[in-house]
């Protein structure tokens, strides 16, 4: 098991968002092993940033974004979706990579003996979100752990799926007309062909 370590995520955020392409996203519940490749990142660089969640200071809902690296950072919108961030850099530096979508890898699990995502659409924040059953109660947790929820580079839990090199495109990020200038930002890269995407 290749689970990703604290120095993986001190990198610089646009650098991570790029190398998260291609790694993988585990999810463990009651029911079994969720796993997925991740294929689409958007990055978020701080209180410089007007469409990062910490450009106005830090506050209740963002406060994970200023801890150390390696953190969840999960937040609800509309009333009804989550979304998974990864907390990058330096402590006190609020920057992130949001997961925008995943491939589903099939998985047996021991424990239950049946497939636990095959063809599910996740090509989406809040779509990966709900079928890997991720929520606010994972909010800070310390992805480091190999439990519960981690990403991992190559691992026998997934047969060794190819991770041949990919493309990587780069673009604007999505739903974020509120920011200005920043909305252009080219942060945004997903993998060249693969049809998990969001959006091309």
């Amino acid at each position: 098991m290749s689970i990703l370590s604290r120095l993986f995520y001190y990198q610089p955020t646009l650098k991570l968002a790029r190398q998260l392409l291609g790694k993988f996203l585990l999810r463990r519940t009651k029911e079994g092993l969720y796993v997925g490749k991740i294929v689409e990142t958007e990055a978020y660089l701080g209180m410089k940033d007007l469409a990062c969640h910490a450009s106005k200071g830090k506050t209740e809902r963002n406060k994970m974004m200023f801890g150390p690296p390696g953190q969840a950072y999960i937040y609800f919108i509309y009333g009804m979706h989550h979304c998974l961030n990864i907390v990058t850099g330096k402590k006190e530096n609020p920057c992130a990579v949001l997961i925008r979508a995943l491939e589903p890898i099939k998985l047996v699990s021991v424990e239950t003996r049946h497939c636990l995502v095959s063809t599910k659409l996740l090509n989406g924040p809040a779509k990966l979100c709900r079928e890997f059953k991720i929520d606010k109660k994972l909010n800070g947790w310390d992805l480091c752990l190999g439990k519960r929820l981690w990403l991992e580079d190559n691992t026998d839990a997934i047969n060794r799926v190819s991770t041949d090199k990919i493309k990587i495109v780069q673009a604007k990020r999505i739903g974020v007309d509120y920011a200005g200038e920043w909305k252009n930002k080219p942060w945004r890269f997903y993998i060249k062909g693969n049809r998990f995407v969001s959006k091309k």
